[in-house]
């Protein structure tokens, strides 16, 4: 299955650099590119696609604000932050709004659809220094519904990293039951994707990074 992927950056040099590294994979199909956070939310809510490559500063509407919107109104469209900075406010931003993840500029291509790649699976991917810094800023909800014993354990599968047909595969249910699963997970959470429940979970004190990892 090709992933669709729209590109935001308010440099045109940036995003013919992005269709061409991405163009080379025959996995990754780039269905449109906006030059900021209001068209990019035209072109999402019209062309749907699997996957949106944010770019954070831009003028009209910035990143976050585009992010949160996307994220809202199409809940299926995962959104990969750019920037050019780890330790941003902008990055946490990015987070807070739904960003499933987000990549520094200088990325590799080979690493940039490999990310685009786990985005559109659903894999919530935070790098050791990533997630401490994160932690420290995110925070932790402040009423919490109980989660389900099934529920919990989809979200100790989330911190692992695992994809949403990893998850099913685990379970032995559909795709489409773990993506329910998941959206309930957020709603209870109050948060609006993957890697902020897996944070939220994180700060709660549900779950521990360390643990899963054993």
């Amino acid at each position: 299955m090709v992933i669709r992927v729209l590109l935001v950056d308010d440099h045109s040099v940036v995003r013919e650099g992005l269709r061409m590294f991405l163009g080379r994979d025959p996995e990754l199909e780039v269905v449109g590119e906006a030059a900021d956070g209001e068209e990019a939310v035209q072109l999402a809510q019209q062309l749907k696609p699997d996957v949106v490559l944010m770019d954070l500063l831009m003028p009209v509407m910035d990143g976050i604000a585009a992010t949160t919107v996307i994220r809202k109104e199409l809940p299926d469209t995962e959104v990969v932050a750019l920037t050019s900075v780890l330790e941003s406010d902008a990055v946490v931003g990015a987070v807070q709004a739904g960003a499933i993840g987000y990549l520094l500029k200088n990325t590799q291509a080979a690493e940039l659809r490999r990310s685009i790649k786990a985005a559109a699976a659903g894999q919530v991917q935070l790098s050791p220094q990533a997630s401490a810094y994160l932690l420290r800023k995110v925070q932790a909800p402040t009423r919490l519904e109980s989660l389900t014993e099934r529920e919990m354990e989809v979200l100790r599968l989330l911190v692992q990293g695992q994809s949403n047909k990893e998850i099913a595969r685990h379970l032995h249910v559909v795709e489409d039951t773990v993506k329910t699963h998941i959206r309930h997970i957020l709603a209870k959470l109050g948060v609006q994707s993957r890697t902020q429940a897996v944070l939220s979970a994180m700060r709660l004190g549900l779950v521990s990074l360390e643990q899963e990892k054993h």
